[in-house]
């Protein structure tokens, strides 16, 4: 897929950044929300996902929100371009089996991650 086409922001998505909410672009899995937190100067990136695992999600918990992505850096290492990333996906309304209503859920969980896509060879 073209780089392009993964990191182009619609234009809705633009109106959203002077309101304090993050701009979120829409991608198919985590890896391009990966490397702009690598790539950003405050660590950080945050996307939406899109496509068909987004919607079978969705449709799988009956959830109100898409499902959202929020990176941040816990810790850069000392080899270029690598870094400790937090990795945080949630999404609103989700439908649980024997919940009384939906509710948002997360799951939260730490990576070392490189912009070659590999594990830093040493974490210091």
């Amino acid at each position: 897929m073209n780089a392009r086409v993964l990191f182009a922001v619609p234009l809705v998505l633009l109106a959203f950044a002077g309101r304090g909410e993050p701009v979120r672009t829409p991608v198919p899995d985590a890896r391009p929300v990966l490397l702009a937190a690598l790539q950003s100067a405050d660590g950080t990136a945050h996307g939406v996902l899109a496509g068909e695992l987004a919607g079978a999600i969705r449709g799988h918990f009956r959830a109100s929100s898409p499902v959202y992505i929020d990176v941040t850096t816990a810790r850069r290492y000392a080899q270029a371009g690598c870094s400790r990333l937090t990795v945080l996906f949630w999404q609103d309304g989700v439908h649980l089996p024997g919940a009384a209503a939906p509710r948002r859920q997360s799951i939260e969980f730490g990576i070392d991650y490189c912009l070659d896509g590999l594990p830093p060879r040493s974490r210091s």
